[in-house]
């Protein structure tokens, strides 16, 4: 009697091991859409924590990122304290043991917020008067002022803001939410990603600020581009119709699926999924990116002509998003790194997101989706108070 043994590699045991997961993740994305007339049984993953310990308030998210640094003292963080220290020498106490890199050992002085603040909405919260819109919707506000970190460069901190760590490798929180909570969504990835123009400044946002890391790919965000199509080649090319690239996918995914019963890899399960997907978009996102059922009015609030690839549009955008079902929409925009010039710098890249950002608001209260949203605004790190 003899028998072959098979080579079981570390990747194929944790495929194997999970394939409660992977596959799990392919059974009833087609559900009852008028594509799943096709024999391919491919579905949407609803997370690993199915049923819930406890009944979420919130459905999804949207991350407003702001890159390059938003100084808290001139946007919601007003310190009376430093205001009156302002010009005088910064006491050693405040400065010693703490990270401050190239200022270290130079002679420092204190530096006060430079805007004033007021006191906004029926809870008297204070927010910097270089906002001209937000203070219309303060009393949804909720402001978090105890957060601290230790990186002092853009491009790790961006890493630990996202992922919870420094170095590169482990899963965004995005990635996180959409693999213990699931997608909402057939037709769209679960976690979405987009970068606005305008701001003044190109600092790159590496693609890592949205990977999945150590978990399957199908986790990772998706990057819509900010002009032009937001995902290419998502159009039938000239004289191929969805039955033809219908049938492409069912073939694709039918070899796919005698490899993945070999060798066991997720990663099979998951560009089974993305193929699936793909086919999907190819109707969902030109309807996404058709704004013309948005009235004026609308698209006026926002301050934008439409997917313009400005935050205002970005903003427009992810309320439509919102409405179907993606669990994770993360909208970053540059421009923050103001440095010496943060007193006129931080009101022109304010007057870039400030109205997008009430509308958002404004408009997810009125459609009945903040109460089971939850928008953040923020950055990978301030300003020191110097």
């Amino acid at each position: 009697m003899s028998f072959q043994r098979t080579q079981l590699c570390r990747r194929s045991f944790l495929g194997t091991s999970a394939c409660g997961l992977g596959m799990t993740a392919l059974t009833s994305l087609l559900g009852d859409d008028a594509h799943a007339e096709s024999s391919t049984d491919v579905p949407r993953w609803n997370g690993l924590v199915s049923p819930r310990h406890v009944a979420p308030k919130a459905k999804r998210v949207i991350f407003l990122y702001m890159a390059g640094g938003p100084s808290h003292l001139e946007t919601f963080d007003y310190r009376p304290q430093l205001a009156k220290l302002h010009g005088q020498p910064m006491p050693e106490s405040f400065t010693k043991g703490q990270p401050i890199a190239q200022l270290q050992g130079k002679k420092l002085t204190c530096m006060a917020p430079q805007h004033p603040f007021r006191k906004c909405g029926d809870s008297g919260i204070e927010i910097s008067t270089v906002f001209e819109h937000l203070p219309q919707v303060a009393d949804e506000l909720c402001i978090v002022r105890s957060l601290k970190t230790e990186a002092i460069n853009h491009d790790p901190a961006h890493t630990f803001m996202n992922t919870g760590t420094s170095i590169s490798g482990r899963p965004a929180i995005g990635s996180w939410l959409l693999y213990g909570l699931g997608s909402a969504s057939n037709n769209l990835p679960g976690f979405i990603v987009m970068t606005s123009t305008g701001g003044g400044q190109s600092q790159p946002i590496s693609a890592r600020q949205w990977h999945s890391g150590f978990l399957p790919g199908q986790f990772q965000g998706v990057h819509f581009n900010s002009t032009g199509d937001p995902v290419l080649y998502v159009r039938n090319p000239a004289g191929v119709t969805d039955r033809d690239q219908r049938d492409v996918i069912d073939v694709v995914t039918e070899l796919n699926r005698q490899r993945q019963a070999v060798t066991a890899d997720p990663e099979i399960a998951t560009r089974i999924r993305q193929y699936e997907l793909a086919f999907r978009m190819q109707t969902s996102v030109p309807t996404l990116m058709d704004l013309s059922d948005e009235t004026q009015a609308t698209l006026d609030m926002y301050g934008t002509k439409g997917a313009d690839g400005s935050f205002g549009g970005n903003c427009l955008l992810a309320r439509r998003l919102a409405e179907r079902g993606v669990r994770f929409i993360q909208l970053y925009h540059r421009g923050w790194d103001h440095h010496g010039k943060i007193k006129d710098g931080i009101v022109q890249t304010v007057r870039h997101v400030d109205q997008g950002m009430t509308a958002l608001l404004k408009d997810l209260r009125q459609r009945g989706l903040l109460d089971d949203t939850l928008a953040i605004w923020g950055g990978e790190f301030g300003r020191t108070p110097m």
